[in-house]
């Protein structure tokens, strides 16, 4: 049996949250918190985004953005993705989070505090919202769960990612092993 959510949280009810260095979502009405990532976290994101955004610029894409960001895909559903690759032609114009239609790939490094919402609550939304890629980045394990929109279980990378923006022939490639092995 199920039990009802104690309270149902809204977009803008998330939005109006204090500024205590958590991060607060909202899945479905389901308040996800977690609080501020740790050092290893950020180095994994940091190596993440420049490989992926070298990817991008050399290509002559500007693309990739990463939290704290506001992408909603409805009035009760507001995400923050650790890093993420978008159409951010409308973004640019406008600067508002809520011109973010499109998203190519989005990925979430994931901790203790975090687990459950990354693999299970945000992983079935990006599906829901067939976003191609969706990579859960598990530093401990040294490994990258990939999730595509009809995987019912993730392939499991643990030497190297491969993924191609879909307005490119060549596709990025991220040495795992060289990841993991700095942090």
């Amino acid at each position: 049996m199920s039990m009802p959510l104690a309270n149902y949280y809204t977009a803008d009810a998330v939005r109006a949250l204090p500024d205590d260095g958590n991060r607060y979502e909202t899945v479905h009405g389901e308040l996800l918190v977690t609080p501020a990532p740790g050092g290893r976290h950020q180095y994994v994101l940091a190596e993440l985004f420049r490989v992926l955004d070298g990817y991008l610029v050399s290509h002559g894409i500007k693309g990739i953005l990463w939290s704290p960001a506001d992408i909603s895909f409805g009035d009760d559903t507001l995400v923050q993705p650790d890093l993420f690759v978008a159409d951010l032609e409308a973004f640019r114009r406008s600067g508002k989070w809520a011109d973010i239609r499109a998203l190519y790939l989005t990925i979430e490094i994931v901790s203790p505090s975090s687990a459950r919402a990354d693999r299970i609550t945000k992983r079935r939304l990006y599906q829901e919202q067939r976003i191609p890629q969706y990579w859960v980045v598990d530093i401990d394990q040294q490994q990258v769960e990939v999730w595509a929109p009809d995987a019912r279980f993730p392939i499991i990378e643990r030497e190297q990612l491969t993924w191609r923006h879909p307005a490119l022939d060549t596709s990025c490639v991220v040495d795992l092993v060289k990841l993991f092995g700095q942090h």
